[in-house]
């Protein structure tokens, strides 16, 4: 009996993987970025003019992570970087013509779709979930793995690739 468990467990697991993997591949194939530098990119048009502090608070990513996705960005031509006008010391970031056509060739993201959902169930659920999913990345060893809100695997900051979310 507990053998079954597990393995449905697994297969679960497995399932939540491939459906990461996939939403990504999806992504990339539409729009050449990993989920986070969509993201970034998502925000900062969503915004208009954005500093590098205030995407990284409003995603909860870290300042040095959102920079470098921000240089990838920029050097794709998706973005622009510009000094402040009253303060030379902020950087003014903003999505170019090509970074809004990029957004509008995206499918919808898995995380939307999940949060989406997930805001739909009765707090009781969401807790339950949050819970259960906390206690499978404790099995993992994962529990001390610092982890931005993004469904996607690997680091948030690395190149775009076709094997990369």
């Amino acid at each position: 009996m507990d053998d079954v468990l597990t393995s449905a467990t697994l297969r679960a697991i497995r399932r939540i993987l491939r459906a990461t993997d996939q939403g990504s591949h999806r992504l990339y194939a539409a729009t050449g970025l990993t989920t986070s530098q969509f993201l970034v990119l998502q925000e900062i048009d969503r915004r208009g003019d954005a500093t590098p502090g205030a995407i990284a608070t409003a995603l909860q990513f870290g300042q040095a992570t959102i920079t470098n996705i921000a240089d990838r960005l920029v050097g794709a031509g998706l973005i622009t970087r510009r000094r402040g006008e009253r303060d030379k010391r902020q950087v003014i970031m903003a999505a170019t013509d090509a970074g809004r056509a990029a957004l509008g060739r995206a499918p919808d993201l898995l995380q939307e779709r999940f949060r989406d959902r997930f805001e739909t169930l009765p707090l009781w659920e969401q807790a339950m979930i949050l819970a259960a999913l906390e206690r499978v990345g404790t099995l993992l060893d994962a529990a001390e793995i610092d982890a931005a809100p993004l469904i996607a695997a690997g680091a948030i900051d690395r190149p775009a690739g076709p094997s990369q979310g």
